[in-house]
């Protein structure tokens, strides 16, 4: 299989080019180009995610030994409380070779390029929503990176779960072509992919006016099957993945509403001030006006 992403380097080399460029493009003063210089900056802050991303994804704390006990307490806990079994989900579409490519080709090619369109397309239509999308993108990516600096294996790495390695099946992994561990591959916990999607799901319903706007919720479905299909996530890394998202959310909206009471108050500080200032003028006119007589 192909595999077309950017390393980490050619993603912050764009990243930093597109900067460049629209430092560049905002010193012509040209109000064409400065809109222009908007785009590409926002561009390059996106890649400058992606390039972070995938720089975390190849840095561990600790050595695969601990990223196996973590997947091992992870499985156990789930049979504790009861989620589904994530292997008899797989087995049940493993007769379906074609259902199985597919969704490796989902897990590997969608979540990206889905992100960035859901982005462009809030950009173009409607950037006061962008805006709080794009930074509600950063701050969920960010805590996922910093939970998945302690590795954690994939189900597909952990023989006693029973699952197979559906992308090395079917020659379509994007990682090693052999078995065997590396930093990027043990990242399982959270789930970026389900993360993304989930976000992706809310920024169109919450923007777009049309009553299909709700097929959106059809995406972060479709993912978290696919990424436990694959064997690539468990059930809890999607859950994780979904309450840092949250926490994103709410930690925005306090954000928000801080600000909103700070420039009421100097608002109210401001009309305050002008009034006695007026008052002020008032009384030393009046003072004039009596020496004047």
């Amino acid at each position: 299989m192909i595999d077309l992403v950017m390393n980490w380097r050619q993603a912050a080399a764009g990243a930093a080019a597109l900067a460049g460029g629209s430092v560049v493009l905002r010193a012509t003063h040209r109000p064409r180009l400065a809109a222009a210089a908007t785009f590409t900056q926002e561009s390059g802050l996106v890649l400058g995610l992606f390039a972070l991303w995938q720089l975390a994804g190849s840095v561990s704390l600790l050595g695969p030994t601990d990223a196996l006990n973590r997947s091992r307490w992870i499985w156990h806990f789930e049979r504790v409380i009861g989620l589904p079994n994530e292997a008899a989900v797989q087995r049940f579409f493993l007769p379906h070779p074609l259902l199985i490519q597919f969704f490796n080709l989902y897990y590997d090619s969608l979540h990206f390029p889905v992100l960035i369109a859901t982005l462009t397309w809030l950009f173009i239509w409607h950037r006061d929503a962008y805006k709080r999308v794009r930074t509600t993108v950063v701050l969920l990516t960010v805590s996922c990176l910093l939970v998945q600096l302690l590795p954690v294996a994939p189900p597909r790495m952990l023989p006693s779960t029973g699952m197979v390695d559906t992308a090395i099946l079917y020659h379509q992994s994007v990682y090693n072509t052999v078995r065997g561990f590396d930093p990027d591959q043990l990242s399982a916990m959270p789930s970026v992919h389900v993360g993304w999607a989930i976000l992706v799901a809310i920024a169109i319903i919450t923007t777009a006016r049309t009553r299909w706007r709700w097929l959106a919720l059809l995406y972060p479905v479709m993912t978290s099957l696919a990424v436990v299909v694959t064997a690539n996530h468990f059930w809890l890394d999607g859950i994780v993945a979904a309450l840092l998202l949250v926490l994103a959310l709410t930690v925005q909206n306090a954000t928000r509403t801080l600000v909103a009471r700070r420039r009421l108050v100097v608002a109210d500080d401001d009309a305050h001030g002008l009034g006695e200032h007026r008052s002020d003028d008032g009384e030393l006119a009046r003072a004039d006006d009596r020496a004047a007589q």
